[in-house]
C-alpha cells in the first residue's frame, strides 16, 4: 500500500511539473543599455559676448540605460512601459561649440508591441510603438517635461526558455514646442520644434 501511494505522488509530481513546464510565459522583463545619438535644433543665429554665433541647441551624444516591463496579451501581442535614461550635456553649436552643463533626458513612455514566431523560438524580432514623457533636468536650470514618441524595432534571442538577450534601435522625437518660450530658445524650449533622438541598445530579457 505504501509503494503505491509513493507511485502516486511521483506520478503526480512528474505531472504538475510538466505541466508547469509546458506553461506559456505571461511577461517579460529587459534591462538594456546602449548610445543615444540626438539631433539638435537650429534656431536663428545669435552673436555672443564671445564673438561666436550660435545657431544650434543640442544635447551631447552620450551612453544610456533603462529598462522595459511588458504583459504579453496573447501569443504575440504585449502591452508595457519603458524607461530610459540619458545622462548628457546641453551644447551651443554653431562656429564653435559650447558645453552649458550636464543635463540628463529621462524617457517614460507606454507601449505596444509585437512578437513574431513562437513563444518556444529562440529568435523573435519584434517591433513596438508608443507615447508618453520626456523629463529634461539640469543644475541651475528649470526642469521640463515634454510629450514624446517612442517606436522602434529589434530582436530577442533566448539561450534558454525564459532567459536571453535583447537588442532593439529605438526613435525616441520629442516635441519642444515651447509657446511659452515667445520668440526666443529658453534652455530646454530648443527653438519651439522636435529633439530627434534614436537609441542602440542591448541587454537582458527574463520571461515568466
Amino acid at each position: 500500500m505504501f509503494k503505491r501511494i509513493v507511485v502516486l505522488a511521483a506520478v503526480c509530481f512528474m505531472a504538475s511539473l510538466g505541466s508547469a513546464r509546458a506553461q506559456e510565459p505571461r511577461a517579460e522583463l529587459s534591462a538594456f543599455a546602449g548610445w543615444t545619438f540626438s539631433d539638435g535644433v537650429s534656431g536663428t543665429s545669435v552673436r555672443a559676448p564671445d564673438g561666436n554665433t550660435y545657431d544650434r541647441v543640442d544635447p551631447k551624444d552620450s551612453a544610456s540605460w533603462g529598462f522595459s516591463f511588458g504583459i504579453l496579451a496573447g501569443p504575440n501581442a504585449e502591452v508595457g512601459f519603458i524607461y530610459g535614461q540619458q545622462p548628457s550635456k546641453l551644447v551651443l553649436g554653431g562656429t564653435a561649440d559650447r558645453e552649458l552643463g550636464d543635463m540628463s533626458v529621462k524617457n517614460y513612455h507606454g507601449y505596444f508591441g509585437y512578437n513574431f514566431g513562437h513563444n518556444d523560438s529562440k529568435v523573435r524580432p519584434f517591433v513596438f510603438g508608443g507615447l508618453g514623457a520626456t523629463f529634461f533636468s539640469a543644475a541651475d536650470l528649470q526642469s521640463e517635461t515634454k510629450l514624446s514618441l517612442d517606436y522602434g524595432g529589434g530582436l530577442n534571442y533566448f539561450a534558454w526558455r525564459n532567459l536571453g538577450m535583447r537588442a532593439h534601435v529605438r526613435f525616441k522625437p520629442t516635441s519642444l514646442d515651447d509657446k511659452s518660450a515667445g520668440d526666443y530658445c529658453d534652455p530646454f524650449g530648443f527653438c519651439q520644434s522636435w529633439l530627434s533622438q534614436i537609441e542602440f541598445a542591448v541587454g537582458a530579457v527574463v520571461r515568466f
